[in-house]
């Protein structure tokens, strides 16, 4: 298999990190390696518990000092995962949301030569658990709004786990990502559109945390300029 690296950014996540971690590295890949990066706003147990994991050989904790939430982590794993040789990557969320019993079929995927795997809830097989209803509502009718307005045609735009070749994160800006909260899983599919892609069912275990309003309106405002700021992002549009 190509070296797979999965950038999984994480934060005060000591009581399940170690189980995540045992999981992805059970499965039956020599070459996948996990690159879980810590955010600075991390203030238990977490790094200590994936550094003592590094002497495998496949598990490489980075500590963003940086961090300015999620997304920078996910960005600053992908610079991290590229200038470490990665030839396929791929992003997950490491507080339980995303499941490692899920990644084959992306790695799969990436094997059979797709550039772009994306986890979809709302093709047959893939859901969402333990998620407050207007939850669903605002993922669901955020998928149809964007696709509306991006001229788009996928079935999830907000879901967070997702895989790469790697020509195609050297051929975005990483530094010029309008989205530093939810938009940005939208940002990236509208970006990625042209390659080729296939969604894949994951299920998505959610919380009861609340969602802020100011989160929805910023993101409803970045999804109107995203056709005007792909060329500052896009270096081969």
């Amino acid at each position: 298999m190509k070296k797979t690296i999965i950038v999984m950014p994480v934060a005060n996540e000591g009581e399940t990190m170690a189980a995540v971690i045992e999981e992805i590295l059970a499965l039956p890949y020599d070459n996948l390696h996990l690159y879980p990066v810590v955010d600075g706003f991390s203030k238990d147990n977490t790094e200590q518990i994936i550094r003592s994991y590094e002497h495998t050989g496949r598990v490489k904790c980075i500590f963003y000092e940086k961090s300015t939430g999620v997304i920078s982590c996910y960005l600053e794993g992908f610079r991290r995962a590229l200038a470490d040789g990665a030839e396929q990557i791929i992003e997950m969320d490491g507080g339980g949301s995303h499941q490692p019993c899920e990644l084959p079929q992306f790695i799969d995927r990436l094997n059979e030569g797709y550039d772009c795997v994306w986890g979809s809830r709302f093709v047959e097989g893939g859901g969402m658990h333990n998620h407050p209803l207007y939850r669903r509502m605002l993922s669901g009718g955020g998928t149809m709004l964007s696709n509306a307005v991006l001229h788009t045609h996928y079935k999830d735009m907000t879901s967070g786990f997702e895989g790469f070749q790697r020509h195609v994160l050297e051929n975005l800006d990483l530094d010029r990502f309008l989205s530093t909260g939810h938009m940005y899983q939208t940002e990236m599919r509208y970006y990625c559109r042209n390659y080729k892609t296939i969604e894949v069912p994951i299920n998505y275990i959610g919380s009861s945390s609340s969602l802020k309003m100011k989160a929805v309106t910023q993101a409803l405002s970045i999804l109107f300029k995203l056709k005007k700021h792909e060329k500052e992002v896009v270096r081969h549009a």
